[in-house]
């Protein structure tokens, strides 16, 4: 079932009036003939940005029209939806849904041609391209950012300054996990841990359970949800509580929540831009992805929308909260175009 989540802010309402009077000073002095055609403008949200959308180049000169059907992981749904939303901006008359039913999800829909991209925070798995096989589907990918996988406790937490990747299999793991803080490490309080996880169908919980928990699963006194800022609710509503969670999603609530620096062998690396990027938050740092029908792709909406989409993702996967890719990378993708 579609669901969605709240949007990420993008600015504020000075930014925007800013644009507004640089395109009015524009129209007033007559300059330039490109601010008379084109689309109309959208009315704006208030956490739309000015100077995203006064930047961002149409992929296309044409007027379009259609309706484009994207489901899949929350993760990556905050970026999808920033280019919907510019996209919209530009192309008016075409309609795109982004649903949140986590990567797994996301991929039973596409590979069952329910929809025309998949939002993904991991590669497809290949009973999942066989799946696809069977009916038919044929498919590229697109890498469009980095994501740091963020663990999370409790703000009010006063004892996890850090955890090695031992002891959060010790919290997380299916088999025999630590029920009190002190039975990960001696020093910690004997109080009950309340774990809170994506869902099975998430494809961060399929990287944390590859990664940290040798695909052993997570513990099932968990409280799983698909939804992110259901695990974020969770976390800071309970002193014991821990989660993980994708590293925008930490952004977001860094007010509410405290995150925990990762001992995977070097020395305790608590996720960040800088961090994500170079690779030295280890293992949790990974690349997330779109993946697109071919069949869909022709329709000339849709491929007008994936063009946009990856001549513009560098910008508003940063703006959301996410780490863009090296601009070498992103040209390597736009060849696949």
């Amino acid at each position: 079932m579609e669901k969605r989540i709240a949007r990420f802010g993008r600015g504020g309402l000075a930014a925007l009036a800013a644009v507004l009077l640089a395109l009015a000073a524009a129209c007033g002095t007559g300059g330039g003939n490109g601010g008379g055609g084109g689309a109309a403008p959208a009315s704006p949200s208030p956490s739309d940005g000015g100077t995203a959308s006064a930047s961002l180049p149409p992929a296309s000169s044409s007027a379009l029209s259609g309706n484009i059907e994207i489901d899949g992981s929350s993760t990556v749904y905050p970026i999808t939806e920033a280019v919907a939303e510019e996209y919209g901006k530009e192309q008016p008359g075409v309609r795109v849904t982004v649903g949140v039913s986590g990567t797994g999800g996301g991929f039973k829909r596409f590979c069952n041609g329910e929809t025309d991209i998949s939002n993904a925070s991991r590669p497809i798995k290949d009973e999942e391209k066989a799946a696809c096989q069977e009916k038919g589907i044929e498919f590229f990918d697109l890498k469009i950012a980095f994501d740091g996988l963020s663990v999370v406790v409790n703000r009010d937490n006063d004892f996890v300054d850090h955890l090695t990747v031992e002891e959060l299999a010790r919290i997380f793991n299916a088999e025999n996990p630590a029920k009190t803080w002190n039975e990960v490490r001696g020093s910690f309080p004997a109080e009950p841990i309340k774990v809170y996880s994506p869902g099975a169908d998430s494809g961060t919980f399929d990287y944390f359970n590859e990664e940290i928990l040798g695909k052993k699963g997570v513990r099932q006194d968990a409280t799983f949800s698909e939804d992110d800022n259901t695990l974020v609710t969770g976390v800071a509503g309970d002193r014991n509580a821990i989660g993980f969670f994708g590293y925008a999603y930490y952004e977001e609530n860094k007010d509410r929540l405290k995150v925990v620096p990762i001992d995977a062998g070097a020395g305790p690396v608590a996720p960040s831009f800088d961090t994500i990027k170079n690779g030295q938050y280890s293992p949790l740092s990974r690349p997330v992805f779109i993946y697109v029908s071919k069949a869909a792709y022709e329709r000339p909406e849709v491929k007008d929308f994936v063009r946009f989409y990856i001549d513009n993702v560098k910008e508003l996967a940063a703006e959301v909260g996410y780490i863009p890719l090296p601009d070498e990378e992103y040209a390597a993708e736009q060849g696949k175009l």
